[in-house]
């Protein structure tokens, strides 16, 4: 992906990762929730492959880890 934004996915993929584990479910039970594939939510999460996703995912997932969604925008160093 060449992409100016390809850190903020890398980042954005390691929240969701974080609050999924947080909240004990698996890359499927979330992926289940919401409505995509397994595969989809792996590439998603993964920091070596920076996907991007709609808002409505975003939102989505949000709100099945019961989480504002600003919360996985909140990059950290």
């Amino acid at each position: 992906m060449t992409n100016k934004h390809e850190n903020e996915y890398k980042m954005l993929g390691l929240n969701i990762a974080y609050y999924r584990k947080l909240a004990g479910l698996s890359q499927l039970q979330l992926a289940e929730e919401i409505g995509i594939s397994r595969t989809h939510m792996s590439n998603i999460e993964a920091p070596n492959m920076p996907t991007s996703i709609s808002l409505e995912t975003l939102m989505d997932i949000a709100a099945a880890l019961s989480i504002p969604v600003h919360a996985l925008l909140m990059f950290r160093d």
